[in-house]
């Protein structure tokens, strides 16, 4: 297994649950993710700065002020990312693979 495949952005839990959920959407709005996950305003503002910045997120601003909403989408770069993601993930916990053996000395 070649732990570099493991993307550093996506080992972060709460950034990993955000974009499984984006995976199968075509958008969503901040407070339906931040009710979904149980999360803060400010930290799901955080991991999505993360995620926006990274190229991993497209972010969509309708409306100014308290009527305004904000809706997340993921990028072709973020289903890339966290398909890969998926991937690494389940070889290195499929239970088919079995870690060979110490030798005896």
């Amino acid at each position: 297994m070649d732990l570099e495949r493991l993307d550093p952005l996506l080992t972060q839990p709460k950034r990993l649950a955000i974009v499984s959920v984006l995976a199968k959407v075509e958008s969503v709005e901040f407070s339906f993710l931040r009710e979904y996950l149980g999360l803060s305003d400010s930290n799901l503002s955080k991991q999505m700065k993360v995620l926006v910045d990274a190229g991993y997120v497209v972010v969509d601003k309708v409306g100014r002020g308290p009527k305004g909403t904000t809706w997340y989408s993921i990028s072709d770069e973020g289903r890339g990312a966290f398909d890969r993601q998926r991937e690494a993930l389940e070889e290195l916990t499929d239970p088919a693979i079995q870690p060979v053996p110490p030798h005896d000395t």
